[in-house]
């Protein structure tokens, strides 16, 4: 199909790869450029899938990560609807789902993550929903009906944006935590409690501790969720939200490191020679924290590809960003940087009231900051970044005073 002399080949179809596109060109790559996606919408954004675009506020050409001309202007290849079935790296070539070969002199994975499948009786049945591509989204959108039962498995952020799509809309909504509260895990109990109240206030009906034993049905279509406690909640549909597992198949199939996703160092560079990866299935090496961390949020699928990009052109960036995610739930907005590991924090430290949802939280451990969590308050993220980033040691009372800027927290 290419020569391999100076062929870039991306595989992937979301943000990454659309991202990795545009920096490519933009940082000199004039060979030919392929872009291989086994959707046949060309490379698209999916925050709007659980957010605006599900909400009804955004249009669907807003998704999309370039207007449709974009690709031929830039001389990008794309092939849509295609599966490629294999990643040949000592050969250099990936091979598609009809045979083809095509060569490589760089290849870039961002093949993103797909949804956990529920493993219960009747989790097959037709209107039982996941949320991750732009037709998952619209069955949603379609599903979410004034006076709809809506059952959602899984209190995490996926789970809880649907439900308050859902209650927007004027549905019934249910939520079935497994754990004691919605984002226990990631959050901690003290930013956790800020969610559960706010989708209680809103008339979300939230069920902690569920255990989920099947999905009733009739005609091949769900009509309730059967709990272990032998409840029977009546559900019109049932969205499911319970974690994502990133695609590492073909990495793994072709002699890759993978572990948790596919194992990078910090120039994003796989354990293959010319095969970088990006977005939510790096494990990169992050030289900051110290450690490799896989990230399943929107800003590392649009910042990693600038340096995936600078490696294949022979550069040696480092990726370094702080993890930072948001998220838009009713009338609250939130944005968080930075790593908190599991029990790695001593506290959360609160500027502002958590009950009147604006306030920023602060993870601490020991004087220093690890992350934070601005809600309804707007312009902190760099200064926050900054915080972290220092090591700085900052006192509780000063980081909790509004008076007290936060720049001026800084050594």
């Amino acid at each position: 199909m290419t020569s391999p002399v100076n062929t870039f080949v991306i595989v992937g179809g979301g943000l990454a790869a659309g991202k990795a596109a545009e920096a490519l060109r933009e940082q000199g790559h004039n060979g030919p450029l392929l872009v291989i996606g086994d959707e046949r919408e060309r490379p698209y954004v999916r925050p709007p899938l659980s957010k605006g675009y599900l909400l009804g506020k955004e249009d669907r050409d807003s998704i999309f990560v370039h207007p449709e001309d974009w690709y031929a202007q830039h001389e990008v290849d794309l092939l849509l609807g295609t599966s490629v079935r294999a990643v040949d790296a000592g050969a250099k070539e990936v091979e598609l789902e009809d045979g083809r070969r095509v060569p490589y002199a760089k290849l870039l994975l961002a093949t993103g993550s797909s949804p956990r499948r529920l493993s219960v009786p009747g989790a097959d049945l037709d209107n039982v929903l996941y949320l991750r591509r732009v037709g998952d989204s619209e069955r949603l959108k379609e599903a979410f009906t004034a006076g709809a039962r809506i059952v959602v498995i899984g209190g995490g952020w996926i789970g809880l944006e649907t439900a308050a799509a859902a209650r927007t809309a004027g549905a019934e909504v249910t939520v079935l935590e497994h754990g004691e509260l919605p984002l226990l895990k990631v959050l901690g109990r003290e930013a956790a409690e800020v969610f559960a109240r706010l989708h209680t206030d809103h008339g979300v009906t939230l069920r902690p501790r569920a255990q989920v034993e099947s999905i009733t049905g009739s005609g091949g279509r769900a009509d309730g969720v059967l709990l272990a406690d032998g409840t029977r909640l009546p559900a019109d549909a049932v969205v499911v939200g319970i974690g994502a597992a990133p695609n590492v198949r073909l990495a793994q199939e072709a002699g890759l490191e993978v572990r948790n996703g596919i194992v990078t160092d910090e120039h994003l560079r796989t354990s293959a020679p010319d095969v970088y990866a990006a977005g939510d299935v790096a494990n990169a090496y992050h030289p900051l924290l110290g450690l490799h961390l896989r990230v399943e949020h929107w800003a590392n699928a649009l910042n990693q590809p600038g340096t995936a990009a600078l490696g294949m052109l022979g550069q040696d960036a480092v990726y370094d960003r702080l993890p930072y995610f948001y998220t838009d739930q009713y009338d609250l907005g939130m944005e968080y940087t930075g790593y908190v590991p599991p029990d790695g924090y001593d506290r959360v430290v609160f500027r502002g009231e958590a009950a009147e949802r604006q306030f920023i939280a602060f993870w601490m451990s020991g004087n220093r900051v690890l992350a934070g969590m601005n809600v309804n308050v707007w312009d902190v993220i760099d200064p926050i970044r900054s915080l972290i980033q220092s090591g700085a040691d900052v006192d509780d009372a000063r980081l909790a005073d509004p008076g007290v800027p936060l720049d001026g927290l800084l050594p």
